[in-house]
């Protein structure tokens, strides 16, 4: 695809979940991207990331044709809506759902990692403590949204017999 009128680059870090997840949507969609590794964030970033997220300078970005998309949400979306591949659509399409698939990702991402990285980055005990207290709230919500979600028919390929309690 290199030079192609769909290149795909992906800027990111092995270890970043929000990579992670765009990884997942290019991977289940069945398509090729060049993997950008950003070696340090903190201190030495690409002047390829610098140039295409010049607002957040965080990963991840998507390139589509030298054109970035930010934010692992919308990148998720963006993938789903310019790619119309033969595997099936990475979100519903009834727009409720859809709503509902979107609350989700960000419930994930602003209460489950978010309280999972203050629980790393905490200088005390307390703050840990307050911390995973948080993260373990929000995997508590997920955990009873999910099996209501199941009743009755498989919910992300399980039936809510098989979600276990937290």
């Amino acid at each position: 695809m290199a030079g192609g009128r769909d290149e795909l680059k992906l800027l990111g870090t092995w270890t970043s979940p929000f990579v992670i997840k765009v990884k997942l949507a290019l991977s289940f969609k069945g398509l090729s991207y060049e993997n950008v590794e950003e070696e340090d964030l903190y201190y030495n970033k690409s002047e390829l990331l610098l140039k295409s997220n010049t607002v957040q300078k965080k990963v991840p970005v998507l390139l589509h044709s030298g054109k970035p998309i930010c934010e692992s949400q919308l990148i998720v979306q963006y993938i789903d809506e310019a790619f119309r591949t033969e595997a099936p659509s990475l979100l519903p399409v009834e727009p409720s759902e859809r709503a509902m698939a979107r609350f989700w990702a960000t419930y994930i991402d602003d209460k489950l990692f978010a309280s999972t990285f203050r629980a790393g980055r905490a200088k005390t005990g307390e703050e840990q403590a307050e911390a995973l207290k948080e993260t373990f709230a929000a995997v508590e919500t997920l955990a009873a949204t999910f099996k209501e979600c199941s009743k009755g028919k498989p919910f992300f390929g399980v039936l809510d017999k098989s979600i276990g309690t937290v």
